[in-house]
C-alpha cells in the first residue's frame, strides 16, 4: 500500500462489522486520487478480505500505477 501512496493514491482497507452482521459484504477496498483520470476509483466490496488485493491490484496495474510483487 505503500507504494501506491508513493504514487499519489489514497487506499482505505475497511472491515465494516455492522455489514457483517447484516450478511452482507464487510469487506471494502477503495483506491482514488490524482493518478486516476476524471476522479475515476477502484472499489470492490466482497465477503472475504482477503480476496481484494487479487481483485483491485490487477485493476490498478491497468490504469498503470506500478505495485511490487
Amino acid at each position: 500500500m505503500e507504494a501506491l501512496a508513493e504514487q499519489g493514491v489514497t487506499v482505505l482497507f475497511k472491515a465494516d462489522a455492522e455489514r457483517m452482521r447484516e450478511g452482507r459484504k464487510p469487506w471494502t477496498f477503495v483506491a482514488s486520487g490524482d493518478p486516476f483520470h476524471e476522479d475515476l476509483l477502484v472499489r470492490t466490496g466482497r465477503r472475504v478480505g482477503g480476496g481484494l488485493p487479487e481483485t483491485c491490484l490487477p485493476q490498478l496495474r491497468e490504469r498503470g500505477l506500478i505495485i511490487p510483487e
